[in-house]
Order: structure tokens, then C-alpha cells, then sequence
């Protein structure tokens, strides 16, 4: 193996034909013991470091590990990102589940690509952007970093964040596995079977490293008895064994580490972000045999060698600053706000409906939401945006005559909404009411912490802090708490008895009255909404939420967003949710399987949006063709408006008691009274069954039932039977 002893060397090696593997270990091999070590968490003292987090560190510089001057290895340079970088002053997108609602591939690509182009910008290398645990409950309250609900819709967004990120940066996957639930995230076990694991709950982390992700972040819970941090099972004999990743693996932040030799042996690459656990103890589990050197050189090569395979995209030229919050960017988050506005409801009022908006119309709004920079989570996807518009800023522009109330007066907000030709309630929740939870936990967790800081760390790690650039935070957090918010999992999956009253109130009122909510996920709105006549669900809009509603709510943009979840009439309607849970099972069964399965209707289904036209799927078919199923057809668009409409592609098995599933899905543009043709290309690898007996995958074979519709459950749907 060729003498390499620099980063320079092992570039140029590569650069010369020598696959990065061998030349990370050749590299690796003249390490010294303590350089390897270093490697292997990061590079930030752990008091100090926390200290820099409290002071709103997350904000002001990426996270370092595994950084080595001697040999010229930068190391990774981490930054969040699911809703935009969370250094510096970068632009703040929608949330996640906001994009997932467009089921839009290409226009999610384009948002990696520019929140990698801004990541980039303030230094950063990696980014855990990519953000696909499973929406199995509406009270998750991290439900805003995901897509929804279904794991072949959230593996597709993952994977298209992915390639459009790693244009610029490498990017994680997170958090792997199980991990849908807040509260109890440091000390739930979560049980799950073999089937429901990879059939439900693992598809969409496998879609993403079949994509080619960097690195994946493993979560604070247990699953199947075992801390994800240290568990054989998933990151070593599913992750690496059964699914090829060559990446490496980090922990999540802080407590995402129990045990430091056991992590090690079981494929955590690095413990992030501080110098905690194994700085402690990994020395002596390599003196007791626990983990071995070999061991060790295995983690640093992955990390030398990922690096290495993607030098070509982290050595090329860094965009300036001026990419953060560029005009282009804010284009693309003002573009993607009003894509992402779900209409649920608009009913005819005196024989029109009641949406899309007149411009020139008497508007009169109504709550303190509407008038709130109201992005989202104060937690670790927070984005120091310092140009967002509301709701209020949002109408004002597009229209002439807007008054504003906030609602605290319900007789007072009445006789302003009968003076009104259209009313809109802006309703939901903040990052106090749902968000990243950073609250009570195990008080045996406290053990963890090393009892001082090695003092030469954390001088190194002040000279950094030294040299950072400042950043500036927002005037609209003045009132927040240091650190990250408290939101957790939610109390109620509906509003709060005063936005009831004023809902009520104001459509008592003004007949034209049209609803928004701000949310992460479901809201239960069977207790008011037959009282107005539009609905819509405008998520946490980004900086530009205010003008993306805009355009939706006049027509500008004409509504093409689909639920990714289902929503319930009532919370009895879910399966079981425990906050507090210290042990919990997983099953098969959430979302619009659960609803398929007992026969409960929902409010709205999983895949249901409206439009300001309407639309019909026509001459649908599907066939085997090679190793893929081929669902062909045509969208006739019946209205009188250009439009875009998703077609769904489901599957029902031979097994009976088996879930149904998403297997593919395409947006159409067809103009009004037009038609477009579709084709949906389903890999026969997508209905394969798992067998865990064998722990492995059984082909698909029998009378499988293809249902081509525009909702889970369309009863217009086409069904074909094909065999396989």
C-alpha cells in the first residue's frame, strides 16, 4: 500500500485511481493512538461547549470533529439545515412537512440546493437537513422536520433533499430509528417487530442511502432493547451489512452516546459534539478488551474515506455570504409557501366559492398569528432569518383594503367582520406549543458528563469562538428563552378553545369566512369547520409565508398541495400515543392503513387536497413491463383554470391482512381544459415482502391489486389486477 501520511496525499492517490477506502487506511494507519481517538468524537470541550450552546452557539458556528492539523484533515464541519442553515443569517424555507405537502420532487431538489449552497457559504461540510422519521401520531412534535406519514412519499423527499444538498455539502440522514416521539426521547424502548421495521418503518432511511447520503445520525431512543447509539442490530447488521452504506455513523447531540465502547463496536463512527463519553472512558474499554484498536481504525477510515469520495464537491470554490437570504433564495421560499398552502374546504357562498380572493376585496383579519413571524421551532432546525413577513405583510401587499384584529374580542372581532366582503382566521400552534424538547429528563443521564474539561481543548476551542463572525439575532426572539425551545410533543391536536370562539364568532358574522392554520401536522377541525367555508392549512411558511398565502389565497398561485398525512375526525380515530411512554410498540398500522384497516372515515384523507379547478384521471392502466410495474394514464383538467394535480399509485398484496401501499406518484401541470398523460415507473422491489423468519425479502409474487386514484381511497380510482 502506497506511504501516504497527509490528506493532500491520500487526495492525490485518489485522484490517481486508488479507491478512497484504501487510501484512508493507509492514511489511518500512521496515526498516532491519540490521534485516532480524537477522531472519534467532537472536538468541542464539553463544559465550555455548552456554555457556547446556552449563549445561542448553534447559531453563530458549525460544529467540528475528528479535525487534524498535522496531517491536514479539516474533518467535518457540521451545520443543521431541515428549514435552511442554522448559521448565520441564512433564509429561512418552509418546514419539511410544508414541502412534503407539494409532493413535488424537483422543487424539493431545488430547496437542498440552495440551502447546501447557503450551508457552504458559513463553512459547513455536513448537514443533518435530511430529516425522515415517520409521522406515526399528529402529537409528535417534531413532526414539522418530516414529510408525513407514509415511508415511500418521505424516502422519495429524503432522497431529493439529498441529491440536492450533496451538490454542495455531504448530508445525514436522521433520526435512525423509530424516533416519533418528543418527551420521551431519552428513555423510550420502542418494541417493533421485524416485518413492521423494515416495512414501515425502516423503507424510507434505506431509500436514502440507496441515494447515496453521506453520513447517517442515530437517535437518543432504544429500539427492540438496545440505544440507537449502540445498537448492532440497526447500525451495523441492517445498515451496513444488509443495506452496503459505506458512510460513517453520528450520534445525536449531547445524550446520543450511553456507553463508549459498546457504540464503537456496534458502528458509531463519532460521538457529536463534544468531547463527553469517550473521551471518558473508551481508553479504558480498549484496555479491557471491550472494543479494539481495530475497531477504532475501522471508524476513522470511514470518515477519512467519506470525506474522500466527496472531495470534489467540498473542495470547490465556496459561494460568498451574499448567498444567504439572496433574492434568488427568497424567490424559491416565496415559490415554495404558496405551493405548499393545502386547501381542505371552499364552499360556494350566494353560488361562488369563496376562494380564490378578489384583489380588489374588503379583507378583514383576524388573530394574533396573523400579524407573528411564525416559522416554526425554536429548537435545533431554528433559522436566524432577519427578513420575514407575516401573514399580515403578506395580504397587505397584494391587496388595498385590509384591516386587522387580533381577535382577543370576539364581539369586537364580529362586528369587524361583517363590514368585511372576506374574512380569514389565522389559527394553530408556535414553537411553544409543538417543537424539539429540551425539558426534564433521567436524572441518571447527568452521569454521563465528564467532570472537567481538559484544559488545552478548551483553549483551542475559545481562540475559535475568538475568530467567529457575528451574527445577528432576530428582534423577534428578544422574548425567547436561551437555548433551544421547549415545544415537545402536543397536549391537543386542536385549537385552543379561544380560536374555536373567535372561528365561530367571526363566520357567524361574514359567511365568506375562510380559516388558516398554522401547524406541523394534523389539527382535528370536525368541531367547527361544517360552521365556514374555506379552509386552509398554510403549515410554517418560512420567511416568505405571508406572500406565499397571499398568492394562494388570491389565485395567483392555484392550490396543488396534497395532504402527506391522514386527518382524523377525532383523536379516538389514532392508534395510542404516550409522551411520557418508557416503553411503547410499534405496530403496522398508523395513518391511512389504520383507517383503511378499521373502516374509520377521515376528515381528510392521506393524498386529498382541492384546487380552484377540478380534474379527472382517465384511461388508467398498469402492466408488468421487465422488473417494474408501469401505471399509465391521462389527467383531464375539467375546470376552467390552469392547475396541477398528483396522481397516487397504491398497491394491495395477496396478503390479506398485509397494509396497502404508496408506491408511486406524479405531479402533472395541465392547463385548463386540457389534458396530460402520466407514467409511473414502480420497481417490482417495492412490493416485496420481509420475511423474518429468514430476516430477509421475499419477491413479490401473486394477484396484486394496482389502484390508480387521486387520494388514499379514491373511490374514483382505477383498479387493475395484475400477477406477478
Amino acid at each position: 500500500m502506497s506511504n501516504i501520511t497527509t490528506f493532500d496525499e491520500a487526495r492525490d492517490a485518489v485522484q490517481q485511481g486508488m479507491p478512497p477506502s484504501d487510501a484512508a487506511k493507509a492514511l489511518v494507519a500512521t496515526l498516532s493512538e491519540y490521534e485516532k481517538l480524537w477522531c472519534l468524537d467532537g472536538d468541542a470541550p464539553t463544559w465550555a461547549g455548552l456554555k457556547f450552546l446556552n449563549d445561542d452557539g448553534y447559531h453563530k458556528s458549525v460544529f467540528i470533529g475528528a479535525e487534524l492539523d498535522r496531517i491536514g484533515f479539516s474533518g467535518i464541519r457540521f451545520s443543521d439545515g431541515p428549514r435552511g442553515a442554522v448559521v448565520g443569517n441564512a433564509t429561512a424555507f418552509p418546514v419539511a412537512m410544508a414541502r412534503g405537502a407539494t409532493w413535488d420532487l424537483a422543487l424539493e431538489e431545488r430547496i437542498g440546493d440552495a440551502i447546501g449552497t447557503e450551508l457552504r457559504a458559513i463553512g459547513a461540510n455536513l448537514t443533518g437537513a435530511v430529516c425522515i422519521n415517520l409521522l406515526r401520531h399528529p402529537a409528535w412534535g417534531r413532526a414539522q422536520e418530516t414529510y408525513g406519514e407514509d415511508p415511500h412519499h418521505v424516502g422519495e423527499f429524503g432522497a431529493a433533499l439529498t441529491r440536492g444538498l450533496q451538490r454542495h455539502v455531504m448530508a445525514c440522514v436522521k433520526h435512525f430509528a423509530c424516533n416519533s416521539m418528543e418527551n420521551a426521547r431519552f428513555s423510550v424502548d420502542v418494541a417493533v417487530d421485524d416485518v413492521a421495521l423494515h416495512e414501515v418503518f425502516l423503507p424510507h432511511f434505506r431509500r436514502v442511502v440507496d441515494e447515496g447520503v453521506a453520513s447517517v445520525m442515530s437517535a437518543y431512543n432504544a429500539v427492540n432493547g438496545e440505544w440507537c447509539g449502540q445498537s448492532h442490530q440497526l447500525l451495523n447488521d441492517v445498515l451496513r451489512n444488509e443495506w452496503g452504506f459505506e458512510g460513517f455513523v453520528i450520534s445525536d447531540w449531547i445524550l446520543g452516546v450511553r456507553d463508549a465502547g459498546t457504540s464503537l463496536a456496534a458502528g458509531l463512527d463519532i460521538e457529536m459534539p463534544y468531547r463527553m463519553v469517550r473521551q471518558q472512558h473508551l481508553p479504558a474499554a480498549l484496555e479491557a478488551g471491550e472494543v479494539t484498536w481495530a475497531d477504532v481504525d475501522r471508524s476513522v477510515e470511514r470518515v477519512v474515506s467519506t470525506l474522500l469520495r466527496f472531495d470534489q464537491v467540498l473542495t470547490a470554490p465556496s459561494p460568498s455570504e451574499a448567498a444567504l437570504g439572496s433574492p434568488e433564495h427568497r424567490a424559491l421560499a416565496r415559490e415554495v409557501a404558496g405551493r405548499s398552502v393545502l386547501l381542505l374546504r371552499n364552499e360556494a357562498v350566494e353560488g361562488s366559492a369563496v376562494l380564490p380572493i378578489a384583489p380588489s376585496s374588503r379583507v378583514a383579519v383576524f388573530g394574533t398569528l396573523a400579524d407573528t413571524v411564525n416559522i416554526g421551532d425554536g429548537g435545533s432546525s431554528d433559522v436566524w432569518d432577519l427578513s420575514c413577513r407575516t401573514v399580515l405583510d403578506g395580504l397587505r401587499s397584494a391587496l388595498a383594503d385590509v384591516t386587522h384584529d387580533d381577535g382577543t374580542d370576539t364581539e369586537r372581532a364580529a362586528a369587524s367582520a361583517a363590514d368585511a366582503d372576506v374574512a380569514i382566521v389565522v389559527v394553530g400552534y408556535t414553537y411553544l406549543d409543538e417543537g424539539e424538547y429540551i425539558g426534564e429528563t433521567d436524572s441518571s443521564l447527568f452521569s454521563l458528563f465528564p467532570p472537567a474539561d481538559e484544559a488545552d481543548v478548551v483553549d483551542r476551542f475559545q481562540g475559535r469562538i475568538e475568530q467567529l463572525p457575528a451574527t445577528e439575532k432576530p428582534g423577534r426572539m428578544s422574548d425567547r428563552p436561551r437555548m433551544f425551545s421547549r415545544g415537545g410533543d402536543r397536549d391537543s391536536l386542536r385549537l385552543l378553545p379561544h380560536d374555536v370562539e373567535m372561528i365561530r364568532a367571526v363566520a357567524a358574522a361574514n359567511p365568506r369566512t375562510v380559516v388558516v392554520i398554522q401547524a406541523g401536522s394534523a389539527v382535528i377541525t370536525s368541531e367547527w369547520s361544517d360552521s365556514v367555508a374555506a379552509i386552509a392549512q398554510a403549515w410554517y411558511g418560512g420567511a416568505e409565508a405571508g406572500a406565499g398565502l397571499a398568492d394562494a389565497l388570491l389565485g395567483t398561485v392555484n392550490p396543488s398541495a396534497r395532504l402527506p398525512f391522514t386527518v382524523p375526525v377525532d383523536e379516538a380515530d389514532l392508534p395510542e400515543f404516550d409522551r411520557n411512554a418508557t416503553a411503547f410498540t410499534y405496530d403496522r398500522w398508523h395513518g391511512w392503513w389504520r383507517s383503511t384497516r378499521l373502516g374509520i372515515a377521515p376528515a381528510y384523507p392521506f393524498g386529498f387536497g382541492l384546487s380552484y379547478t377540478t380534474f379527472a384521471v382517465g384511461e388508467a392502466t398498469a402492466f408488468i413491463e421487465g422488473p417494474t410495474v408501469v401505471a399509465r394514464g391521462i389527467v383531464h383538467n375539467t375546470g376552467e383554470r390552469d392547475g396541477a394535480d398528483v396522481v397516487q399509485v397504491y398497491a394491495e398484496l395477496p396478503d390479506a391482512d398485509a397494509p396497502a401501499r404508496l408506491i408511486g406518484f406524479t405531479r402533472l401541470e395541465v392547463a385548463a381544459g386540457a389534458d396530460a398523460s402520466f407514467e409511473v415507473v414502480v420497481p417490482l422491489d417495492l412490493l416485496a415482502t420481509r420475511n423474518s423468519a429468514s430476516k430477509a425479502w421475499n419477491h413479490a409474487s401473486g394477484q396484486h391489486r394496482i389502484i390508480i386514484g387521486r387520494f388514499a381511497g379514491d373511490p374514483e380510482a382505477t383498479t387493475v389486477d395484475i400477477t406477478l
